[in-house]
């Protein structure tokens, strides 16, 4: 579809941003038809640059939990911006917010306050090594923890001594752990893992409670620090530490994305057995202290306590996956549908280069609805009905424009060379 404004900003910005925009919300590897600006959102829509409106199941990557522009939410802090946001000292609130988010998550004695998720994973990977005096931290492969040289997934101007220290293992596979912490020996000073695996281009896998247990057992062996990366996943499957459903309890996490429903801030939560490392470190920032997100962080999180906004996401997942595993069939379809149904991954049976993928989520834009194709998506709280409705009705249209044209589709060579040279190295 003729984007003419889109098309504009992505010639202007080619110019003054290197490859015309950079990370995450790149649409490089997208089907050539999403836009890469948009102008305005409001609850569970947005808006592009040349005005068309579309159902969001990106929510900015995470960050719109009850919606864009949550009238609540942005109330809150406009009156902190009344009396001041970034100042030279932080603002009672940050004392506030603490306390309201170590009586709500289980694990937490104390927390501190940063602006994104790469901070947070960055400062508890300081914290574990400070607390416990080593050097080496697991990591699941293939595991996204932030955009910093330790931990981006593109290699590209890191070196090996920023990875030094970090050792690989098996998401979900005990012996792979095990024989990773076993290589660590008492150099070990943490374990990262995801809540569940929510890695790009396969299929998503929720934590086996034997090996999160295992995880938890091993840390307490070794004295090492057991670190779960809530920054995605935080407050959207439970309202407290996602591993409290497999009965776990970190030492510390990381939080991020939705705390303030799309303001700029993120947390790092922890438990007392890492409190003397994480008053160690010297960790900071000019922003950091900012009292108008953390405002908008409070009224979130009293929303997430007094509502039913996550078992409302629960109902309409469940309708969305299984609308559109009933269309896919109708039109001759497989779906993976895999993770919670409040976070879906939706992939193609016998669609190894995404080329299925491609053509349908492009038909969906097409219809309104913007979805991704490798990513996993989000719902948030302020989508209804009716609107996994419009999302099952563009899909049943989307199935058949694609089936249609099903012997003249190609995968996109971008993606494929990009995915070639880059493919992370396999666990040994």
């Amino acid at each position: 579809m003729d984007k003419p404004v889109d098309a504009a900003l992505k010639a202007r910005a080619l110019k003054v941003i290197p490859n015309g925009m950079y990370g995450h919300e790149s649409t490089r590897l997208l089907p050539a038809a999403f836009p890469q600006f948009f102008s305005r959102a409001e609850g569970a829509y947005i808006w592009d640059a040349d005005g068309k409106r579309y159902l969001d199941f990106m929510c900015a990557y995470g960050p719109s939990l009850l919606g864009y522009r949550d009238n609540r939410v942005d109330a809150a802090a406009a009156r902190q911006a009344e009396l001041g946001d970034a100042m030279t000292g932080p603002a009672p609130v940050m004392v506030d917010l603490a306390e309201t988010l170590v009586s709500m998550v289980d694990h937490a004695d104390w927390a501190m306050f940063c602006k994104n998720g790469t901070d947070a994973t960055s400062m508890a990977v300081m914290a574990a090594r400070a607390q416990t005096g080593r050097r080496i931290v697991l990591m699941a492969e293939g595991a996204y923890h932030g955009a910093a040289a330790w931990c981006t997934p593109v290699p590209a101007g890191v070196v090996a001594e920023d990875r030094a220290w970090q050792r690989p293992y098996r998401y979900n596979d005990v012996a792979s752990l095990e024989a990773a912490v076993a290589a660590a020996g008492d150099d070990l000073a943490a374990i990262i893992a995801s809540p569940f695996k929510h890695d790009v281009f396969i299929d998503q896998e929720l934590p086996d409670r034997d090996y999160a247990q295992r995880v938890r057992e091993l840390c307490d062996q070794t004295g090492a620090m057991l670190v779960i990366d809530e920054v995605r996943a935080g407050f959207r499957i439970t309202r407290d530490c996602s591993w409290s459903l497999v009965g776990v309890k970190p030492d510390l996490s990381c939080w991020g994305k939705s705390i303030a429903n799309g303001q700029p801030i993120s947390a790092l939560l922890g438990a007392d057995s890492c409190r003397k490392g994480a008053g160690d470190i010297y960790v900071t920032g000019s922003f950091w202290f900012a009292a108008v997100p953390m405002a908008a962080a409070i009224e979130t999180l009293r929303i997430l306590r007094e509502t039913d906004y996550l078992e409302h996401m629960v109902l309409l997942g469940g309708k969305l996956r299984a609308g559109l595993d009933a269309a896919a069939r109708r039109h001759g379809f497989a779906l993976r549908q895999t993770g919670p149904v409040q976070m879906p991954l939706i992939m193609f049976e016998q669609d190894p280069d995404l080329r299925i993928g491609y053509a349908w989520t492009e038909e969906m834009l097409a219809r309104g609805v913007y979805m991704h194709p490798w990513h996993n998506m989000f719902l948030c709280a302020a989508m209804t009905e009716a609107d996994i409705d419009l999302a099952i009705a563009a899909a049943e249209e989307a199935f058949a424009a694609v089936a249609a044209r099903l012997e003249k589709l190609v995968p996109s060579a971008m993606l494929m060379a990009l995915l070639s040279a880059h493919a992370p190295e396999p666990v040994a």
